[in-house]
């Protein structure tokens, strides 16, 4: 596993040719900042989609450089993650990114029967986090998008994620499927989802990667906490991938890692035809343009 978000930057400059990136509703300062640096360094291929005047107005009064890229012209934000999906789902572009629209009409328009994204498969939120207290890059599912997933839901966000780190190098992540204990309790659902998809994963019914839980926060990220429980795992204390029990847990993680714990973080939803750059408003522009990169690598 990576030690740093910046190892992503070298991964994707290796690449043939940059992949070509949509912004729909692109009056976002924030966006178009990650977006004019990825551009500048030779990562991607812009293609912006919203109202003109508006976002001229950023991109002269930070002095950007987005000649040659590819503008269209869209006032309605609606219509802006139309053109913008259509352009994905014609193969005219190879990542869509949030821009100025509020996520539920970005994925109303990604969900589209007729020219969506659909997949066939669950999306599914994956952050990478750069925790200067680990040892590497620790990926953490899902944080954004499932609310409560079932068992079937909680399978399909770990194939989504193990697919993708896979893709990345990583032959055989290790999963740690959290709860708040380490015993399975038929009262604590999470530990009883944990327990099946340890032993499905056992049994081969969940591939390429290996699979422990139920483990609690501080056992899968710590050796020495796993010791002193005597806890015999080989994910406990290398965890590559964190499984939340749901969005709640997730999101107060997430916000804690950052907040808190003075994280680096990048983030894609996968699950769709191509990836997706979906950030929240609240995350830096750094973290833009990290996810920007994350969703450059997807295959």
């Amino acid at each position: 596993m990576f030690k740093h978000l910046s190892d992503l930057r070298e991964l994707v400059a290796r690449a043939a040719s940059p992949k070509k990136l949509v912004l729909a509703v692109s009056q976002d300062s924030f966006s178009l900042n990650a977006l004019h640096e990825a551009y500048h360094a030779g990562l991607i291929l812009p293609i912006l989609v919203g109202d003109r005047e508006e976002t001229f107005h950023i991109i002269n009064e930070k002095e950007y450089d987005f000649e040659g890229v590819e503008f269209i012209d869209e006032a309605s934000p609606e219509k802006c993650v139309e053109i913008a999906v259509r352009k994905v789902n014609r193969g005219e572009a190879d990542i869509l990114m949030k821009g100025k629209v509020p996520t539920p009409v970005l994925l109303k328009g990604v969900l589209n029967k007729e020219w969506g994204l659909r997949s066939g498969s669950l999306l599914s939120h994956l952050a990478f986090f750069e925790v200067p207290t680990y040892h590497k890059l620790i990926a953490v599912t899902d944080v954004a998008m499932n609310i409560a997933p079932s068992l079937k839901d909680k399978i399909a966000i770990i194939e989504n994620s193990v697919k993708y780190l896979n893709d990345l190098g990583i032959e055989k992540p290790k999963v740690a499927v959290l709860g708040a204990i380490e015993m399975v309790n038929e009262s604590m659902q999470a530990t009883t989802d944990a327990a099946l998809l340890s032993k499905m994963n056992q049994r081969d019914q969940i591939k390429n990667c290996l699979i422990d839980g139920p483990l609690a926060f501080d056992n899968a990220v710590s050796f020495e906490s796993a010791h002193h429980k005597n806890i015999k795992s080989e994910v406990a204390g290398d965890t590559d991938l964190l499984l939340m029990p749901d969005i709640e847990v997730g999101n107060v993680l997430y916000k804690s890692l950052v907040f808190f714990a003075q994280a680096k973080v990048a983030s894609v939803i996968l699950g769709a035809s191509a990836p997706i750059v979906l950030t929240s408003r609240s995350d830096s522009e750094e973290s833009k343009f990290n996810s920007i990169l994350l969703a450059a690598l997807a295959k």
